[in-house]
């Protein structure tokens, strides 16, 4: 089975700093794209910033300049550095992973790690 554990979450104050991680793991054989999605209370899930296995990103209009994404291959770990932040951010921060492991290639969503940026 394949598992996407997120880490990193927490409480900070706006202008402040966080650094999310999600680890993939189990029976693995490539990993395509991985990202983060974010959903606050009320709200639809949405996109936050996605990378590719050859390092291409992609982020959302509210966190260019802001947040940065990046992947260690080796560790199959996707990372998300949020600088700024601010009280908007507040919401859950999904990982999602694009793979193929032994029951095919899929969508892999992990459990959720709880951000709030207080004001």
């Amino acid at each position: 089975q394949v598992q996407l554990v997120e880490s990193g979450g927490g409480l900070v104050q706006a202008g402040g700093s966080l650094r999310l991680s999600c680890a993939a793991s189990g029976s693995i054989f490539s990993i395509n794209v991985m990202g983060w999605y974010r959903q606050a209370p009320g709200k639809q899930r949405e996109l936050v910033a996605t990378i590719t296995s050859g390092g291409s990103r992609n982020y959302a209009d509210s966190v260019k300049g802001r947040f940065t994404i990046s992947r260690d291959n080796a560790k199959n770990t996707v990372y998300l550095q949020m600088n700024s932040l601010k009280p908007e951010d507040t919401a859950v921060y999904y990982c999602n992973s694009d793979l193929r492991g032994s029951s095919g290639r899929r969508g892999y969503w992990g459990q959720g790690t709880q951000v709030t940026v207080s004001s």
